[in-house]
């Protein structure tokens, strides 16, 4: 191997360790600060009343009957959900789908304005269906507690608090995933710990206290903060 060649390579190596190197590092910080394992929780009647107990705190009834509810995740995906119909226009780049929660195979994909039935479209529509799992999720979370298939543990934190276990053991793109749910004196939700499957930390912490409260009553999130990010949702609209 020339020399040429060798300082090249030494090169490339110097700079891919110097890349990577801090990124290490960093992650290594944040997973023994953070990474935590998921907490043991109880079954039953105590955890349904804690459930039961956030609900109302957010009233669960004012969102039940809000049938339309339109918003903006991150600024990049637009929605205008249709709850009586369950189907949910979705908005990102060129491209709209007409998703029908219900029944994948009615689903409407649109570029530029145009319909489009080609081989393209089933992918936009399964790409449709995981933007809507994931940010629709982080708009209404407290709102699924007691879908199908959610199991409710109630858990006592390191400060004796009550906290509410929720995992996923069906539906969605990631069945399986655990949130604890820490919870104000009234029930109302401040933030969740998570357990996912595309998280390579356990137990981060994300904050549930930027509410507000919309035209049907509904009160909905504006802001979510994970460590150093900020996830924003923003031109809510509601209607009855």
């Amino acid at each position: 191997m020339s020399k040429k060649i060798k300082k090249i390579l030494k090169i490339v190596t110097g700079i891919l360790v110097f890349l990577t190197l801090p990124s290490l590092l960093f992650f290594g910080f944040l997973y023994f600060k953070y990474n935590e394992a998921l907490p043991l929780g109880v079954q039953g009647e105590k955890a349904d009343a804690l459930a039961n107990k956030m609900l109302d705190a957010l009233d669960f009834e004012a969102y039940k009957n809000t049938n339309y509810i339109e918003w903006t995740f991150k600024k990049r995906h637009h929605y205008n959900w249709d709850k009586k119909k369950n189907i949910c226009d979705v908005y990102w780049k060129d491209y709209k789908v007409s998703l029908n929660l219900n029944d994948n195979s009615k689903s409407k994909v649109y570029i530029h304005s145009f319909i489009n039935e080609s081989e393209l479209a089933d992918g936009l529509i399964k790409q449709a269906r995981e933007y809507f799992n994931n940010d629709s999720f982080w708009l209404i979370a407290p709102y699924k507690v007691f879908d199908t298939g959610v199991e409710r543990r109630l858990v006592k934190t390191e400060n004796n608090k009550e906290a509410l276990l929720v995992t996923y053991t069906s539906g969605g793109s990631t069945p399986g995933d655990s949130y604890l749910w820490l919870l104000n004196e009234d029930g109302s939700p401040k933030a969740f710990k998570m357990w996912t499957s595309i998280l390579p930390i356990d137990g981060l912490e994300a904050s549930w206290n930027h509410w507000t409260t919309t035209e049907t009553e509904a009160k909905l999130p504006t802001l979510h903060k994970l460590l150093v990010l900020g996830l924003e949702i923003d031109a809510i609209k509601t209607s009855k």
